[in-house]
């Protein structure tokens, strides 16, 4: 039996009048999920707890199966883990996004906007450069910058303290002033990372193309050097990872799992689903795998930027690009399989950031059919959605617990 995991980030999300009063996981064009809907189960499960904030951090450990109250450590320790930060005990690791924020002539730093958490997701390329500008004015014995993937960086503060931090992409169109760090320094890092970046020639160059220049480094996720326990050991599964984003593999790494680097896999809309999907067949029915982890971060970039025309478009390639070759390429090798298929947490366009709700999963056994389906309390079938999931009745309260439907004997 080989077992599949397909986390479609933030994709669950609220009824939208836009789109008839539908979520975009309803309203997208989804024929393999409407096909595997009717010889699957469906459900509803609670991914973060109770009292944690809701992030891909806490809701990515609670499905691989780790109960975050026991092993979550801070958001960018997990993606120190990716790049390769030879973290110590006593640092403390702090994501650095390379955001947008507004330019206002007359306006001081602490009274521009955030325009954009992403910098209008910068390419790692480019965002290397203005990182090693940043570094070479303010790294120094006490502060180290590392390089990660498009916009999401790495601080490590030394002899540090976890403090906590305003994630940017809690607070688009606000004023940054009471959402900058109480620490002075770190304060004073962002406001001297404003003053290197904004007139850098290549975010010149950015506002030439039509592009958001990344003119700020934005410290959050503060946190310690992570202990996860072994997957292997705790599952009897060899398992691999398929993200473009640090914190994923980090967790890989954490959890002793391999990492597949997919060509073009870049976390963004346009990313390589067809590379994700054929990565993890050759995986699972050639090299030995037993599990593999595709993590699409393209409907979670699309919330937060309040766009429903780019998330009903990210969960339609997931639909038709991710999921379709991932079924055929698995029927075709003949082996039983096991597919779950969720978000890790809704991100809905209203509020442009995370929440706590529920969670649609679907769950697929290629040795089961169940024949026509779950039906609702007028005798209607259901899809895989939100209100559909939660007419069913079936509900995983902790969302660490919903791994062992995959694997149970």
């Amino acid at each position: 039996m080989k077992y599949v995991i397909v986390l479609g980030d933030g994709m669950a999300d609220e009824p939208i009048s836009q789109l008839g009063g539908q979520t975009p996981l309803a309203f997208a064009k989804t024929e393999n999920l409407d096909a595997l809907s009717a010889v699957s189960e469906i459900g509803m499960v609670h991914t973060i707890p109770d009292g944690m904030k809701p992030g891909s951090d806490t809701a990515n450990l609670s499905v691989m199966g780790y109960d975050p109250k026991v092993y979550y450590s801070g958001r960018s320790p997990l993606e120190a883990l990716s790049i390769g930060v030879p973290m110590k005990e006593t640092d403390i690791a702090l994501r650095c996004n390379l955001v947008t924020i507004s330019e206002e002539e007359t306006l001081s730093f602490e009274q521009q906007s955030i325009i954009d958490h992403s910098a209008g997701e910068i390419s790692t390329e480019d965002a290397a450069v203005l990182l090693g500008a940043v570094r070479r004015e303010l790294e120094n014995e006490t502060y180290h910058f590392y390089v990660g993937t498009s916009y999401r960086h790495c601080l490590i503060w030394e002899h540090g303290q976890v403090l906590e931090l305003t994630q940017p992409h809690d607070i688009p169109g606000k004023v940054i002033g009471s959402y900058l760090p109480q620490d002075m320094t770190l304060r004073e890092m962002m406001k001297r990372s404003y003053e290197i970046l904004r007139q850098h020639p290549l975010n010149e160059e950015r506002r030439r193309q039509g592009l958001r220049p990344a003119n700020c480094c934005w410290f959050w996720g503060a946190g310690t050097k992570p202990l996860l326990s072994d997957f292997r050991k705790a599952h009897q599964k060899k398992g691999v990872m398929i993200s473009a984003v640090d914190l994923l593999k980090g967790i890989a790494v954490g959890a002793g799992m391999d990492n597949i680097r997919v060509e073009g896999a870049n976390g963004g809309l346009h990313t390589n689903y067809e590379g994700k999907a054929a990565a993890a067949v050759k995986a699972l029915t050639e090299d030995g795998y037993d599990f593999a982890y595709i993590h699409i971060e393209a409907p979670d970039e699309m919330g937060h930027q309040g766009s429903v025309e780019k998330k009903v478009q990210a969960i339609e390639n997931i639909d038709t690009r991710v999921i379709k070759p991932l079924k055929e390429g698995l029927d075709l090798a003949g082996e039983p399989y096991r597919l779950l298929v969720l978000p890790d947490h809704p991100t809905p366009i209203r509020v442009r950031t995370h929440t706590s709700d529920d969670v649609p999963f679907l769950f697929y056994d290629s040795t089961k059919h169940a024949g026509e389906g779950q039906q609702g309390a007028e005798g209607q079938r259901l899809y895989y959605n939100e209100k559909d999931a939660a007419q069913t009745g079936i509900r995983v309260e902790k969302g660490h617990e919903l791994i062992r439907k995959l694997f149970a004997e």
